[in-house]
């Protein structure tokens, strides 16, 4: 019988060692390499990415004419002449054009204006539909692929949620992250911007998207008093809204517009002069409205300078950074030895210049004081205002969602190129200012709600059709003209000057 010969023990034991050491390096190779994938999978979703955006432009019967901003105020049968003289001022002065938009039960409301919860329910139905309906198309996401919602309107929260209502509406996931945000004010856009990129950071590589959804409700915010503090708001404020998608998908870069760099976040709601001086409340005779007080610029002065002190250094080249600390350390050791005089020439040589860093400025459209304090303060140009200056002549001060339509005039002007950044400043009630920048991915030129009017912009002016229409408020004779075209009695008019 034949017997096959069997190998050596020691041949035995080499062939088991080597089939050992071959599995542990294999499992060893695969594991540095699921190990590295993962680093690297993490590492590209911690960015933030802007796929698109969407603004709401209403029809053209909810605009805001001269004509029918006068017969909205002659709603309010307790202003006077001064009332008068002191909202045509602040309109005159506002920057704010004859093509902005109002809520529906304002332009064709009653004689007196009462709103109801159904208008501002309304109002906010018909911006999100109008804006969502329009991502999901430009973007083809579907809303059941969406992972995290932010929603922020300041002035309105019914229970169920606004975010609830568009959950409902698009029949979103069970396991979508939702946030609804309210009485963040103006800056508020930013804020749900800097949430959504802190959630992406925490997701430890996994892709999400998330949607953004800001407006404000101006339908319920309508002041039917005679405070002046009070009264701004009717002249500044209007409607408007936007949407936003938002990824950390590395697989979706190519189709992102930016990519958000920095984002600073200043609140000084721990003083009590900040705090205040933008405020919902009601006047002394019990009609409530929002409240902006005379302390409002120095508390956006203070915001704006805390903010930029953490933003620069974080934003500029470190060229410009080195020469500005060197200039810092020669001028602390020049103060020694020179006289104070010329210490306070040698302080005031240099300026620091933000476009060594930031091509472009999306400044929030709050009225033309706004826009011209802080363009002095970054030594910007009328070119480098001008995105900023037109919307808010086109579309007034939408609150929130004001930046993007600054973002959609830059797009549609085709100032936006690749590798550009952008900086969006914003302030809040709080008071709150926020910044962030981004870094544009490809050449843009989407003109988005712009498309139809972009080409008659930047506009020239040549009158102001509210002066035009109420000039005659500053005349001599305006108590008699005012109550001619009021048609209201004379003894009415003197009771309610008084």
């Amino acid at each position: 019988m034949y017997n096959p010969v069997k190998p050596p023990p020691a041949m035995d034991t080499i062939f088991s060692f080597s089939f050992f050491i071959g599995v542990y390096l294999l499992f060893s190779v695969s594991y540095i390499v699921c190990r590295l994938y993962r680093l690297w999978t993490a590492a590209g979703t911690r960015a933030c990415y802007l796929i698109d955006y969407a603004c709401f432009k209403p029809g053209d019967e909810r605009k805001l004419p001269t004509t029918l901003c006068g017969d909205i105020v002659k709603r309010n049968k307790i202003l006077g002449v001064q009332e008068y003289k002191f909202m045509v001022k602040v309109v005159v002065n506002s920057g704010i054009g004859e093509e902005t938009y109002a809520p529906r039960n304002m332009i064709f409301g009653e004689d007196e204006l009462r709103p109801m919860l159904a208008d501002g329910i309304e109002e906010m139905d018909e911006c999100f539909v109008g804006t969502l309906d329009e991502l999901f198309r430009k973007t083809k996401v579907m809303p059941e692929e969406i992972d995290v919602l932010v929603v922020n309107v300041s002035m309105f929260s019914p229970a169920p949620s606004l975010a609830a209502r568009i959950i409902n509406r698009y029949k979103m996931r069970e396991d979508i992250k939702v946030f609804n945000l309210s009485g963040m004010g103006c800056s508020a856009s930013l804020i749900a911007v800097d949430l959504v990129n802190n959630l992406f950071q925490a997701c430890r590589g996994k892709r999400k998207k998330a949607v953004v959804v800001s407006s404000e409700s101006i339908s319920l915010s309508w002041y039917n008093g005679k405070d002046k503090s009070m009264m701004l708001g009717n002249c500044l404020f209007r409607s408007g809204g936007c949407s936003m998608l938002l990824t950390n998908d590395p697989l979706l870069r190519k189709r992102a517009k930016c990519v958000l760099g920095i984002l600073v976040r200043t609140h000084l709601g721990a003083e009590d002069d900040a705090y205040n001086c933008c405020l919902e409340t009601e006047d002394k005779e019990g009609v409530p409205g929002f409240f902006l007080g005379k302390n409002l610029p120095k508390a956006a002065t203070k915001s704006f300078i805390l903010n930029l002190k953490s933003l620069v250094p974080k934003i500029l080249p470190l060229k410009t950074i080195l020469l500005l600390g060197a200039e810092k350390l020669l001028q602390s050791i020049t103060r020694k030895v020179v006289a104070t005089k010329n210490v306070k020439t040698a302080n005031a040589g240099r300026t620091i210049n933000l476009k060594s860093g930031v091509q472009h400025f999306c400044l929030h459209p709050g009225g033309a004081a706004v826009i011209e304090a802080v363009g002095r303060s970054l030594k910007l140009n009328a070119h480098d205002l001008e995105p900023s200056r037109m919307t808010l002549h086109r579309f007034g001060n939408t609150s929130a969602s004001s930046l993007w339509y600054v973002l959609g005039y830059m797009e549609g002007k085709r100032r936006l190129k690749k590798n550009d950044k952008v900086l969006m400043i914003s302030f809040g009630a709080g008071f709150k200012c926020n910044s962030c920048t981004w870094e544009v991915l490809r050449d843009l030129d989407d003109a988005d709600v712009w498309k139809d009017c972009i080409d008659r912009y930047p506009e020239v002016k040549t009158g102001n059709p509210f002066l035009e229409e109420y000039g005659w408020i500053n005349d001599e004779d305006a108590e008699t003209q005012f109550d001619i075209r009021m048609r209201r009695s004379p003894e009415k008019t003197k009771a309610t000057s008084t």
